[in-house]
């Protein structure tokens, strides 16, 4: 079965092959996405808006950073957080709360035009008082997960593995699940 996932990120979709060990396509779409604080509401409009256009099983990632102190803040809306104050911003947002542990979650759904399926992981931390390290990826300078003292942009690929909000939580049950579609 020829499954695409939508990204227009090599690296995300670099991963992800590595990863399952499993023959997935990547293409980029511009998608209209929807703005709700629920992820499932976002990942589903966004993977059915996929397979309107490109008529072949997909799959979609979405992710979000949930400061504890702020309810469903950034939550889904961490890119545009990103994009307006930057990871030295994020830092700065929770300096008036006591409280600065964060839950990292990343959510992919499944869709061929009749089986929706959404996979959901997540990842406990905190954030850190200033960006740290040198992975200029998203917000993986500020976010420290539980069990260590580094954020993701200090950890080498063996300490990331180890902490992985995809690798660990998400990732193998999407593969078992393409694993059981292939059989059918």
């Amino acid at each position: 079965m020829n499954v695409i996932f939508i990204t227009g990120n090599q690296r995300k979709a670099d991963f992800m092959a590595k990863y399952l060990n499993y023959p997935i396509d990547h293409r980029k779409l511009d998608l209209n996405e929807i703005q709700s604080l629920d992820v499932h509401v976002v990942i589903e409009h966004k993977v059915r808006q996929a397979y309107k256009v490109v008529k072949n099983p997909v799959l979609v990632e979405d992710i979000g950073l949930y400061f504890n102190a702020m309810g469903r803040l950034p939550g889904v809306l961490i890119r545009w957080f990103l994009e307006e104050i930057g990871n030295d911003g994020l830092c700065r947002l929770l300096d008036v709360y006591d409280d600065r542990s964060a839950v990292a979650k990343v959510c992919y759904a499944y869709y061929d035009g009749s089986l929706l399926k959404i996979f959901d992981g997540e990842v406990a931390g905190r954030i850190s008082d200033t960006p740290k390290g040198d992975d200029g990826f998203g917000w993986n300078c500020v976010f420290i997960p539980d069990g260590s003292n580094k954020t993701y942009a200090e950890m080498d690929g063996e300490e990331t593995d180890k902490f992985s909000l995809r690798t660990t939580t998400v990732y193998p049950t999407i593969k078992e699940f393409l694993s059981e579609l292939d059989k059918k």
